[in-house]
């Protein structure tokens, strides 16, 4: 009894081999990816209708806002239907009627049925009608209801602080709240089936109370086993799903491995290949004995379940008979009777699935909201003083930066002045603070301690969209857009259109006309492998391209701005290299600095200033020339570069020692 009547509990599943090989035990995925963690596995029907209009509010306001005309159509819809239905049930309870207690003839019985039949055949051309009508405005609800909240969420994401998005806590959100559209759209199906069914329900439990009143606890009678067992398969699923998501999103990730292009070669050269995939076999067997036993344990329930509705039917039937006989019900009655009942309990059973789905689909709605609230709040404030067209210079005042998981300083009381019309280089090494120092200079950041400030007016009270406005990036790993050539251009400055020819001056700037040329149809050639037909580039061409596009953003502005180049060559060939450092270095201008972040020292030598961090610490600035003659960590990192292109001076390559030969 306990099997059947008990709590679902959470079964430990049995780590495979092969996930203890590959992963080193059992794996602990977040479960928001999959499904929902705040289920609750004690849900029970009472509970879910009792929660179910808090639940589904969220997604009603939505739809209300999307199209109220919409809405309100399908409430009526919904409720004309129920009504409908009704009146059918009476309809028939007048057939009946007419059929076995109407006096006269045979043909004089039938000639009374006809004005039940053309009322029944009115209200079913009315059903149609209405169910016609609801579905078409449904139809035209859900997918606005999508892109409504499609649009909050990805509005919301765009416009919070750089800072959130590194937040482990607030990304992990940002990734389950992504499922809250799509449901919100199945709800609005879900809440029109949901409330057809408790329509049905009502109205059909109506007619059986006026039939006799110890019918409607038989209908709750017969449809209670089909609630439960319903509810009791969802929870024996949703606990396994969460027992074993971990395990099959493991198989999956092998499998992907599989297939994936960047580990294609060690794939086949260290025959990676059949090792993984004799891995795969294991563990997706282990997931097939789990859906075979959850398959077992819906059938055996579902069985149980029947066989209780069928008690309750025979229950219910003895009763009508008892009924017929004592002379308490007519046997017109009980017919009207017999369909009431199995209509009415075939709308519980569906109302129990819908409320089940509603409750599972409104957790991610919930979440959908408890996003946007948390992004308003850390959402980048709008409005501020507005940045002068005309600066002197950017300058850090004992600037301090700490990310939230780390216990030392990524920046500590960095002070510093980029003057425009200059070029700056910063350097050190990895982990050094160059990074962080340029998300504070780009306005992403905003220091915790000391100020940044913009012309003499601080970072913080400035208007930041005007910030980024006059900030342009050249990064190493910098978006590689999968549109056009030309639009991977012009999104430098999106909001100005331009047509192939306004671009070409920035194609000759970065060096990039070899480049387009070779494409299909140059400028318009689609820049993604993804898609049909379209092309890909080395890494060399996409930096060409890059430069192209910083070309365009600080072309197409006229006041002062800050360039930032981090690591802007390191797929370029020397001489590459070398044209790119001096394009780069002609951006500077009167209204323009240049900020140049790279490891290659050739590339900084001819910088107006450089400036050297370590660990989070600005440790020596000077000119090139000084900076060597101080001989400090600048001169040793210059040092240390320049000695890899130094003559060997006849030191032999290693080479494998000779083997002796056998005679």
């Amino acid at each position: 009894m306990k099997r059947f009547f008990g709590r679902v509990t959470m079964a430990e599943p049995k780590v495979s081999e092969a996930e203890q090989d590959l992963f080193g035990g059992r794996l602990l995925y977040d479960m928001g990816w999959s499904n929902h963690e705040h289920a609750r596995l004690d849900l029970t029907m009472s509970s879910a209708l009792r929660t179910m209009p808090k639940l589904v509010g969220a997604t009603l306001r939505i739809a209300w806002t999307a199209d109220r005309r919409a809405l309100v159509a399908v409430a009526i819809s919904e409720i004309g239907q129920g009504i409908a239905g009704a009146v059918s049930l009476l309809a028939i309870n007048a057939v009946m009627h007419a059929l076995l207690r109407g006096a006269g003839t045979a043909t004089q019985r039938v000639h009374a049925l006809v004005p039940g039949l053309l009322a029944a055949a009115g209200v079913a051309v009315v059903n149609s009608a209405l169910a016609g009508w609801s579905t078409s405005r449904a139809g035209r609800l859900e997918p606005l209801v999508e892109r409504i909240a499609t649009t909050q969420y990805l509005a919301a994401a765009a416009s919070v602080e750089l800072e959130a998005i590194d937040d482990p806590d607030f990304r992990r959100l940002i990734d389950v709240a992504q499922y809250g559209p799509g449901s919100a759209r199945r709800m609005i199906s879900a809440c029109v089936a949901a409330l057809n069914g408790l329509i049905k329900l009502i109205t059909t439990a109506g007619v059986l109370t006026v039939l006799h009143p110890v019918l409607l606890p038989m209908l709750i009678l017969i449809a209670a086993p089909r609630g439960w067992g319903a509810m009791r398969v969802a929870q024996e699923r949703y606990v396994s799903m969460m027992s074993w998501i971990e395990h099959v999103r493991a198989s999956r990730l092998i499998g992907n491995l599989l297939t994936d292009r960047t580990a294609a070669q060690e794939v086949r050269v260290h025959a990676a290949g059949p090792f993984l995939l004799g891995r795969y076999e294991a563990m997706a067997e282990s997931a097939e004995a789990e859906q075979e036993r959850l398959a077992s344990s819906k059938a055996l329930t579902e069985c149980v379940a029947a066989a209780l509705s069928g008690v309750a039917m025979a229950v219910t039937y003895g009763t009508m008979f008892w009924l017929i006989t004592s002379g308490h019900m007519s046997l017109a009655m009980a017919g009207t009777a017999v369909i009431a009942v199995r209509s009415g309990s075939a709308s519980l059973g569906g109302l129990v699935m819908n409320v089940n789905q509603l409750h599972e689909e409104s957790l991610y709605v919930r979440d959908h909201g408890r996003f946007l609230a948390q992004a308003a709040h850390r959402a980048i404030p709008q409005g501020g003083a507005a940045v002068p067209e005309r600066i002197k210079e950017v300058s850090f005042d004992q600037v301090t930066y700490r990310y939230p998981d780390r216990d030392d300083a990524a920046l500590d009381h960095v002070t510093f002045t980029l003057p425009m019309g200059s070029v700056t280089a910063v350097v050190g090494e990895n982990g050094s603070g160059k990074s962080t120092l340029m998300k504070l200079l780009a306005g992403l950041l905003l220091p915790q301690q000391g100020t940044v400030h913009w012309g003499g007016t601080a970072v913080t009270d400035l208007d930041r969209t005007q910030v980024f406005e006059r900030v342009s990036l050249l990064t190493q790993d910098f978006q590689r857009w999968p549109v056009t050539a030309g639009m991977n251009i012009r999104i430098g400055r999106p909001a100005r259109s331009a047509s192939s020819r306004d671009l070409e001056l920035s194609v000759d700037y970065a060096g990039a006309r070899p480049v387009i040329a070779k494409l299909p149809a140059g400028l318009n050639s689609l820049l993604a492998r993804m898609f049909r037909g379209a092309i890909e580039l080395s890494g060399g061409e996409w930096q060409k391209l890059g430069l192209a596009r910083t070309h365009w953003r600080h072309s197409t502005s006229g006041a002062d701005g800050v360039l930032i180049v981090d690591e802007p060559t390191s797929a370029l060939d020397p001489q590459a290299e070398i044209e790119a450092f001096q394009r780069i270095r002609r951006l500077a201008a009167p209204h323009r600095a240049v900020v140049l972040v790279t490891h290659r020292m050739s590339g900084v030598r001819h910088a107006d200033h450089i400036y050297v961090l370590h660990q989070g610490r600005l440790t020596e600035h000077d000119t090139h020339d000084e900076l060597i003659a101080a001989g400090g960590r600048y001169a040793a990192m210059f040092d240390a570069q320049a000695a890899q292109y130094a003559p060997t001076g006849g030191i032999p390559h290693p080479t494998t020692p000779a083997v002796a030969d056998p005679a």
